[in-house]
């Protein structure tokens, strides 16, 4: 490792607790690289050498892209739409994230809106009762109980990444987790794990599925 020369690492894992891992590709970042654009076309370009050497086709169940917090991944989904891959990603306990806008009444004036209240993650009185409940015993973490609320999204601004798009900007809905844990390793108190993936209208079985992945190699 050399101080400040961050790489963009894309790793393929196992299912289930396992610390084997294959590197599938590594992209040096640049200091005026667009972070979120780099990892995009990297993505792309695996995604595209996995379905030339026949690791996918037409029919398979989509490749599931993890990223941990400081990945844009609201934004990744958008630029990766196009690609047979469900993204998902923690986010920040601060970030504000947006319920889908009301049922529109009757007769209504007006431009029909695109988002709901403010959804703050550092503020449970904010978070809308969810779609999807689920609590399964583990026996690393004890009991993990997952809160998920579909349709959830960002409210974006013409700023960082958005800043030179012209018109409406786009609504990147997509499934919100709420992970609760009873312990961690070494009997530290946990707290809350945001994550939200790009697949809209999962079921439970899907659920569990996201926050198992996402746990699989810590």
């Amino acid at each position: 490792m050399i101080p400040g020369w961050p790489y963009s690492v894309i790793a393929a894992l196992e299912p289930g607790r396992t610390s084997w891992t294959a590197v599938l590709d590594a992209v040096r970042l640049g200091p005026d690289d667009d972070e979120t654009e780099v990892t995009a076309a990297q993505v792309r370009e695996v995604v595209a050498r996995l379905i030339e050497a026949g690791q996918w086709q037409e029919g398979d169940p989509v490749i599931l892209v993890i990223f941990d917090a400081g990945y844009d991944v609201t934004r990744l989904a958008y630029l990766l739409a196009d690609l047979p891959v469900d993204l998902l990603g923690r986010l920040r306990s601060d970030r504000v994230m947006r319920p889908p806008a009301p049922p529109r009444h009757p007769g209504a004036m007006g431009r029909p809106r695109k988002h709901g209240g403010e959804l703050a993650l550092s503020d449970p009185a904010t978070c809308p009762a969810p779609q999807i409940t689920t609590s399964t015993l583990t026996s690393r973490y004890g009991m993990a109980v997952a809160a998920a609320s579909d349709r959830v999204h960002p409210r974006l601004t013409h700023r960082a990444g958005w800043l030179d798009r012209d018109g409406d900007l786009p609504v990147i809905e997509g499934t919100l987790i709420r992970l609760r844990v009873d312990h961690l390793p070494g009997d530290r108190d946990p707290k809350p794990v945001w994550l939200w993936c790009s697949r809209t209208g999962a079921v439970p079985a899907e659920v569990d599925k996201l926050w198992q992945a996402f746990l699989a190699p810590l």
